[in-house]
């Protein structure tokens, strides 16, 4: 068996930016102040079980998801990209689909072990990756919803570290929906060419998140100006790409612009995060970026 065949179907680089959910989630729900116990001042292992168990989490969702995005995507990828693990014979369709199917009950699992809510999410983050997986991705409008949605549940998903905070942040989930909806669009030229209508509107939806995540300053709870240079960064890494691809539209040039934006998914998370818990969490979820970097120069992030 070819090990490597199957982990490549799990794009771990992507892996590693979902973390950034959960760590961005779980900053929002104001679990972090329960990490410091007050006598010792330090961290306890009881503390973080949540935090970890939601990370072991959203490894299993977002590696399913994506294996089974390879599955469905089998006999179209024999033609379109035959280099995939699946087409290239060096993984078994059969085999990646228990890799999927497994991957995504231990997901639902781990959070099982934060809450029901938890587990609720999660099972509702796997449904809707196997939907789009399934049926969404062909759909014009509805596809990229359904995406952005798998991410959008992927934050509550660290939000419900706090049950109760899911009922007063839901709306968060909005930020990672809209964003991913515009890579979405702009993925969909990665084979064939990108279109200029597609490429345009990502620019609006990506300052669109932008201006949404400085509105959080609306929040007693949130510093913007934590945030500020976490955006500026953010801003730095989508654009020019997004720009770069938009005269050509040529498949390379819209892949690149594609990475760009999931790999940015860190930063937007690091924005966030630096708002409601501090510019120093902020930077510990920025140090998953060039985690994230280096794995995708071994790894397909697309």
């Amino acid at each position: 068996m070819n090990i490597g065949a199957y982990i490549r179907l799990m794009r771990p680089a992507n892996i590693v930016t979902a973390i950034a959910d959960i760590l961005m989630g779980f900053a929002a729900s104001g679990a972090l102040l329960s990490l410091t116990v007050r006598e010792s001042d330090s961290l306890t292992l009881s503390a973080l079980q949540p935090l970890l168990w939601l990370v072991l989490s959203t490894i299993g969702l977002y590696g399913g998801g994506v294996v089974f995005n390879d599955v469905f995507d089998a006999e179209l990828d024999r033609v379109e990209r035959p280099e995939r693990p699946i087409p290239s014979g060096r993984a078994t369709l059969q085999g990646a689909a228990a890799l999927g199917a497994a991957l995504l009950a231990g997901g639902i699992l781990a959070a099982w072990q934060v809450s029901a809510l938890s587990a609720a999410i999660a099972a509702a983050t796997a449904a809707c990756a196997l939907l789009y997986d399934w049926k969404g991705k062909h759909h014009p409008v509805l596809g990229p919803i359904n995406m952005g949605a798998c991410r959008g549940g992927n934050l509550l998903l660290g939000i419900s570290a706090i049950p109760a905070a899911v009922e007063q942040l839901w709306y968060l989930a909005l930020i990672p929906i809209v964003y991913i909806s515009a890579i979405t669009m702009v993925s969909r030229g990665e084979v064939h060419g990108g279109n200029s209508s597609a490429l345009r509107g990502a620019v609006l939806l990506y300052a669109l998140v932008i201006g949404a995540i400085i509105s959080l300053a609306m929040l007693p709870q949130f510093n913007v100006l934590y945030s500020l240079p976490f955006l500026a960064l953010f801003g730095y890494l989508i654009f020019p790409p997004l720009f770069k691809a938009m005269p050509a539209k040529e498949p390379a040039s819209i892949m690149k612009a594609v990475k760009a934006g999931v790999l940015a998914l860190i930063v937007m998370n690091a924005s966030m995060a630096a708002g409601f818990a501090g510019w120093q969490y902020g930077l510990l979820v920025l140090l998953l970026l060039p985690l994230s970097r280096y794995i995708a120069k071994n790894f397909a992030v697309t």
